[in-house]
């Protein structure tokens, strides 16, 4: 059973806003935004709509790559902390093209470096799978200097999915893997079970009112 949030942390409404295909299609950045990246298929989806306490408004699929704009939602908690979650699509995806890819890489990248209002991103890995080179990239990205318009690097959230795959002693290993191959400590997180949904609202809370 999922814990009970807390009334701080309780999410009291939680709605699309708009799925775009290019920057210009995104909404004015009013927002404090954390955006969510990972490779296809890692759980991203599952993991916003635990964090969104919804069923079903992100929506996942066994399909690699299901993602394909940048979706956008609005996010309010009982203390009256309104964030926006951005949706990237997923990397490592294998059924689009060359051209296709390249584009998105460019509307992402371009996303993360100067999109104002951006305070956190959460790299996400599955923690059977463990931090690759991809990750590790984006992880040097995100690090990078950054444009006039958003001069600060956004805090870089890691979270290992699916912990609850694995047995107990295997996950305490698995972690430790994820750990040194990051350089850094990632939250152990299960969408079905609901493990690590309050340290990530921690993380992303204190990232949004620094």
């Amino acid at each position: 059973m999922k814990p009970d949030p807390t009334r701080e942390g309780r999410v009291v409404e939680a709605k699309f806003v708009a799925g775009a295909v290019d920057l210009a299609s995104l909404p004015p950045p009013t927002l404090v935004e954390i955006a969510f990246a990972g490779r296809s298929n890692v759980g991203k989806s599952s993991l916003l709509n635990a964090m969104m306490q919804r069923r079903s408004l992100a929506r996942t699929s066994n399909t690699p790559g299901c993602t394909r704009q940048l979706n956008m939602y609005q996010v309010r908690l009982a203390d009256g902390l309104t964030l926006g979650f951005v949706d990237l699509p997923g990397y490592g995806w294998a059924r689009r093209s060359k051209n296709e890819r390249s584009e998105w890489q460019s509307t992402v990248e371009s996303y993360l470096r100067g999109r104002a209002g951006l305070r956190a991103v959460v790299v996400i890995v599955d923690v059977r799978r463990g931090v690759e080179d991809e990750e590790r990239q984006l992880v040097e990205f995100l690090q990078a200097p950054r444009t006039v318009s958003s001069p600060h690097p956004p805090e870089v959230v890691l979270v290992a999915t699916k912990t609850d795959k694995i047995g107990a002693a295997t996950r305490r290993l698995a972690l430790e893997k994820v750990n040194k191959g990051a350089g850094a400590r990632a939250i152990g997180f299960s969408a079905s079970t609901g493990d690590g949904t309050g340290e990530l609202w921690d993380r992303l809370r204190r990232a949004a009112l620094a």
